[in-house]
Parts: C-alpha cells; sequence; structure tokens
C-alpha cells in the first residue's frame, strides 16, 4: 500500500504512464484498422498520427486527464468499488473535456478512433492502477486527538476504542482542563474526568500537526475544538484533507453541515471531500458571466433609478454596510437606498419589518417599488464580479443581526461554510431572518447538497419569482 507521498507520486506517474501510454498503442496501425471497420465509429482509413501530432496527442490528452483525475491523487482510504467508479467517472470526464477542447479548437481536435480507443483504455486500466496503490480502510488505526477543548477531549477518550497515540493542542487548552470541567460536570465525577488524558503525549502545538501526520503515520485524527467557525478548525480539516486523514468528532461536538447522518453512533465522520475544482471554476465562470452581463444589460434601468431615488428623498443613491462573509469574516455589500436617510440612526439595526409582510415606515416610495421588485439588489452584482458574493448561497447578514439570530438557531453561524450569495434556497421559500431556524434549515440544506445544477434550478426559480414580483408591482402602480 502506497501512503503520504509515495502514494502521490505513484498515482501521477501511474497515470500519466498509463495515459500516455495509451494514446501510443491506440495508434498502432493494427489497431486503427480494425477500429475502422466498426460502424459508425470507424473511418473508411485508419487516422494513424505521425510522430510530430502524435506528440502533440499525448502531450494534450496528458494535460486533460491529469487534470480531471487531480482530485485522487491525494489519498484517501477507498473501498475497491468506490474506487472503480470513482477513477471512471475521472476517465469520462476528461475525454469529455478533450472532446470539447476539440470541438472550440480545431488545432487541439483528437481522430474519433484515438479518443474512443483510448477511453476505453483507460476506463480498464486506471481503475486497476488506483486499485493496486489505494490506501485500504483498516481496523487498525493510528490515531490522535486535535484540538484546545479539554471536555470535548475527554468525551472522545470516553467514546472511542481505537488506540489514541496522543494530541496535538496549544498549551493553554489542557491547563484549562479543570475550569472545563466545572462547567461541565455531567461529563464526569470531579476531576477524575482528566485521568485518561493525562495519559497521553503532548505531540506539540496546531503549528505541528502537519510533522505529526507524517510522523506518525496517522489515519485518524479526532477533532475536540471548542468553536467550529475558527481558523484553527478549519486549518485542520485542510490538513487533515491534505494527507489523506479522516477527521471524526464526538455526536455532541458534531456540526449539522460538516457530518453525515449521526445514525445513533458517538463519533461520526466528518466530510472532508469538498467540491472538486472543476466545481469551483465553473461555479466562479458562472458568477462572472452572470454579473457581468446583468450589470451591462441593466445599465440603462441603474440609470433610471439612480435619478428616480435623488427626485424622490435628499440622500445619497448607494448605501452600504457590513456583512458577515465565509469564516466570519465581513466584506461592504452596496444596494440601492430604498429608505429614508439615517434610517437606523434612532433605531440601531434591526431587520426591516417587510420581510414579515408589515409595512416599514422607514421606507420610501420609491424604495418600496425597489424592493417589490428586487431592483435594490442590482449593485450586489458587482460585489459577485469581485469575488465577495456569489450568485447562489446564504444570504449575507450584518454582524450585528447575526448575533441576534443566533440565539434564534443553534449552528446559525454553519451557514458561513460558504460564501454567501445573492439569492439561495431560503429566499425562493420565501425564509427570512424572521425566522432563523427556518432560514437555517434552507441554508444548511443548500450546502450539504449544492451543485451547479441546483444552483441554476435555484436562479431560473429566483428570475421566475423576480417577473411576477416586478408584474405585481406595475399592476398595482398602475391601479
Amino acid at each position: 500500500m502506497a501512503m503520504g507521498w509515495r502514494y502521490r507520486v505513484a498515482s501521477v506517474g501511474g497515470t500519466a504512464g498509463l495515459t500516455a501510454f495509451a494514446v501510443w498503442f491506440v495508434n498502432y496501425p493494427l489497431i486503427q484498422r480494425a477500429f475502422a471497420t466498426i460502424p459508425y465509429f470507424g473511418r473508411p482509413a485508419p487516422a494513424v498520427l505521425t510522430n510530430g501530432d502524435l506528440i502533440f496527442a499525448v502531450s494534450t490528452t496528458l494535460l486533460v486527464t491529469l487534470a480531471a483525475m487531480w482530485p485522487l491523487f491525494k489519498p484517501r482510504p477507498r473501498r475497491v468499488l468506490d474506487t472503480v467508479l470513482i477513477t471512471q467517472k475521472r476517465v469520462v470526464l476528461a475525454m469529455v473535456g478533450l472532446a470539447a477542447l476539440g470541438y472550440f479548437n480545431y488545432d487541439y481536435r483528437l481522430p474519433r478512433s484515438t479518443l474512443m480507443l483510448a477511453t476505453g483504455f483507460l476506463l480498464v486500466w486506471l481503475p486497476a492502477w488506483t486499485v493496486a496503490i489505494r490506501r485500504r480502510p483498516t481496523e487498525q488505526s493510528r490515531a490522535i486527538i486535535v484540538g484546545d477543548d479539554p471536555v470535548a477531549m475527554e468525551a472522545l477518550l470516553e467514546a472511542t476504542d481505537l488506540p489514541i497515540l496522543g494530541y496535538v493542542s496549544p498549551p493553554s487548552s489542557y491547563e484549562a482542563t479543570d475550569e472545563a470541567v466545572t462547567r461541565s460536570p455531567e461529563l464526569s465525577d470531579g476531576g477524575a474526568v482528566t485521568a485518561r488524558l493525562d495519559e497521553l503525549t503532548n505531540l506539540g502545538g496546531l503549528s505541528r500537526l502537519d510533522e505529526v501526520l507524517v510522523r506518525h503515520e496517522i489515519d485518524t485524527a479526532l477533532l475536540a475544538f471548542t468553536d467550529a467557525d475558527r481558523a484553527e478548525f478549519f486549518g485542520t480539516l485542510d490538513t487533515c484533507y491534505e494527507h489523506g486523514v479522516t477527521a471524526m468528532v464526538h455526536r455532541d461536538h458534531a456540526d449539522d453541515v460538516l457530518t453525515a447522518s449521526l445514525s445513533g453512533r458517538d463519533l461520526v465522520e466528518v466530510d472532508l471531500d469538498p467540491w472538486d475544482w472543476q466545481d469551483y471554476v465553473v461555479k466562479r465562470l458562472f458568477d462572472i458571466c452572470f454579473a457581468a452581463t446583468g450589470l451591462l444589460l441593466l445599465s440603462p434601468v441603474i440609470v433610471a433609478i439612480a435619478v428616480a431615488i435623488k427626485l424622490d428623498s435628499p440622500g445619497p443613491v448607494l448605501y452600504n454596510q457590513r456583512r458577515t462573509a465565509e469564516f466570519g469574516d465581513t466584506f461592504t455589500v452596496y444596494k440601492f437606498r430604498s429608505m429614508i436617510p439615517e434610517a437606523e440612526a434612532e433605531t440601531g439595526a434591526k431587520l426591516s419589518e417587510e420581510d414579515r409582510g408589515d409595512r416599514d415606515p422607514r421606507v420610501t416610495s420609491v424604495g418600496r417599488f425597489l424592493r417589490q421588485t428586487h431592483l435594490d439588489e442590482i449593485p450586489q452584482l458587482w460585489s459577485i464580479l469581485v469575488g465577495h458574493m456569489s450568485v447562489v448561497g446564504p444570504r449575507p447578514e450584518r454582524p450585528e443581526l447575526d448575533t441576534d439570530m443566533e440565539s434564534g438557531a443553534e449552528d446559525w453561524r454553519s451557514r458561513w461554510f460558504v460564501k454567501p450569495g445573492l439569492t439561495g434556497l431560503a429566499q425562493i421559500n420565501n425564509a427570512t431572518g424572521h425566522d432563523p431556524r427556518e432560514k437555517l434549515r434552507y441554508d444548511i440544506r443548500y450546502i450539504r447538497n449544492q451543485s451547479f445544477w441546483l444552483d441554476l434550478k435555484i436562479v431560473v426559480r429566483q428570475l421566475w419569482t423576480v417577473g411576477t414580483d416586478a408584474l405585481s408591482a406595475y399592476r398595482d402602480a398602475d391601479e
């Protein structure tokens, strides 16, 4: 079994070697002549590539295949069937990419016979290679505890039968154990809670986690962090992902977004597989195209709205607010002003009454029309264009309101695991911050099931809603 860097070298080298050999092998004249006899796929004459064209074909196929196979180059404990299916899916993705590349640029086009035969070859031999070198699930795990919450660390020790080699934690965390036990006496009767933790070796701080995982060949990390939204927690997850280490948490400390169904077990596995980089690229490209097209097509509307706002009431055309971004960071969001100037000078930050169907006296007449038609959101296309937001994701809230909503919904900060969006599942289902639990339920469902196709469905529904709301607003104004 290849592990760590040896696995990476074996997987990349094997993929490159098999891909290059596949293109060379299927270009052999005898194979090309046999393929030419197959109806539809074949050609009247063999499409044998010359030396120069063959080198170019090998290079192009190699680059596209390595890019498509990239997620498989990280060591992961996988079963045979899972390994085969994932590898074959990647092979098909690579070949579709090659076909698309040839369609848009004829210079990169491979002969149909070469593409089809290479696909068949790789569908057989690449899965065989990845199965041969894969990390096999094993019952004999080498585990450590990573975190800064002594109480949670003790809970993990009580819940697991895995051999624990030690723990990785900031020094101050363990020193605070007695205070933590006082806060949570239900985990043990008094100071005895630290008995098992005392027996473990302190392997170092979080900055040495990479070194610890490699030196001790760790395959399981039990996480025990006080706050699952802090940089240390996400840094640990990223390190575990890079080294192919399984991350687990206690069910009492599990986050609903990051874990699969608890299914009655004390320890649950954290989902470390994010979107593939291809998915992120597609999503970002869609965001850029959507925002740029929207700003361009709506430029006359933007001018008209600016004039209407200035004629309706004194004050600026735009207003800006700080909103919560990924992992608790903040960014500036811009909207067309829909309220009177200094609307929150006396009341402070609060949710608009219009979010639950009431009339908000702070909203101007033009602002009410802008809100009904969602036109006040147009400037947020700029936030999408520069990368602060996405088209689809949980709507960003003001930090002050986030604090209030946290008291109304547990795990409210789970929404911070993805980039905030212009629209989302909560918006198309009319869930607002006045019902934090309902809003959070839709946001979490989106985070757990996000995909490009789900984004498209949400965008289509939102555009339909905008159209019907604009029509209703027009009819109301006409009456």
